[in-house]
């Protein structure tokens, strides 16, 4: 994919503008992200999906990274107050998440890092995929897209199979994740592009899916 069509895909595309403006958070590219957001406001992606996406990076990249990036947003996006959970109901909703997302491998999931650390197994359920995966104003599945673009950038490569693989199941295609990926090129060169690619291929390779 050259300039030109990943230039003209972000222009048209609602489902490529909030992978990238993940990506450009987590990379820093604050010019990249501003022209980014001035593209979701030109073909009116809701701001609250765009909230969100910044918002969820912190789990990923930081408090850090996710305060400069919707600091930057704020700038130019009126911001409106999202439903949130009910805090008895994180581990409800996370459980129910994450099993979408790892369907049959969940249990292998939670045994491998409950192995290393008892902690961080239950606030992968309850911070993570409870009280930021289960808020209102993105599907899980823009989440997940989001995550793919987030994990390529950051190369990530176990995390970001597991959320190819969460992403594919969710029934995105993986023409559309392919595209995302490419399309990261924007952000952060050809060197990130390949390396998801690599690992999307091998997602493909080893379930056996085509596009």
């Amino acid at each position: 994919m050259n300039k030109n069509e990943i230039e003209n895909k972000i222009k048209i595309s609602p489902y490529i503008i909030l992978p990238l403006i993940s990506s450009a958070a987590v990379l820093r590219k604050e010019k990249k992200l501003i022209f980014l957001l001035h593209q979701a406001i030109k073909i009116k992606i809701h701001t609250t999906k765009i909230y969100e996406s910044l918002l969820q990076t912190y789990l990923f990249a930081g408090f850090p990274s996710a305060l400069i990036s919707l600091q930057i947003a704020s700038e130019y996006l009126p911001f409106e107050k999202t439903v949130k959970i009910n805090p008895n109901m994180y581990k409800k909703f996370g459980e129910i998440n994450c099993k979408r997302i790892y369907g049959n491998k969940f249990d292998k999931l939670m045994n491998n890092v409950n192995g290393y650390s008892s902690d961080l197994a239950e606030w992968l359920i309850v911070e993570g995929y409870g009280k930021v995966l289960g808020r209102a104003g993105l599907s899980l599945q823009e989440r997940e897209i989001c995550i793919v673009a987030v994990l390529t950038s950051l190369k990530f490569r176990n995390q970001l199979y597991s959320h190819i693989n969460g992403t594919f199941r969710l029934k995105t295609s993986i023409r559309k994740i392919r595209n995302v990926i490419e399309c990261l090129e924007f952000c952060g060169g050809k060197n990130i592009v390949n390396y998801g690619l690599k690992v999307l291929n091998e997602f493909k390779t080893k379930k056996r899916v085509k596009e």
